[in-house]
């Protein structure tokens, strides 16, 4: 009987919400820092305005005009709720990433499928 009762209390437990699920990870900030990238004027703001949801790797990974990094913050806000930077903040990120990340001659890396070519 002990082992009954014992066997009904362990499964209620491990069926509570929480109880058999491994907490969540905490986050950890990224070994990167904005001296890693390319210096010049907007640096910082573009590496702050990117690494809040992914490392600025990926955006070092990536050849695009301004047009098309123009599109990608777009992208971002729509699909992702990222927040909008201002007209001066956005013109920055744009400025910076258009001259340490210009468009590639050949494609490469991820390519938004939806942004018009």
């Amino acid at each position: 009987m002990n082992r009954i009762v014992l066997s009904l209390v362990l499964l209620a437990l491990w069926q509570a919400p929480g109880f058999a699920q491994a907490p969540a990870p905490a986050f950890e900030p990224s070994e990167e820092k904005p001296e890693d990238y390319p210096p010049g004027p907007g640096r910082d703001d573009t590496f702050y305005s990117c690494t809040p949801c992914h490392g600025f790797k990926i955006v070092a990974q990536q050849g695009q005009s301004r047009r098309q990094w123009d599109e990608t913050l777009d992208w971002m806000t729509e699909k992702y709720s990222m927040p909008p930077p201002d007209e001066k903040m956005r013109n920055t990120i744009l400025d910076y990433l258009a001259a340490n990340y210009p468009a590639r001659t050949a494609p490469r890396g991820w390519q938004n499928p939806f942004a018009p070519r």
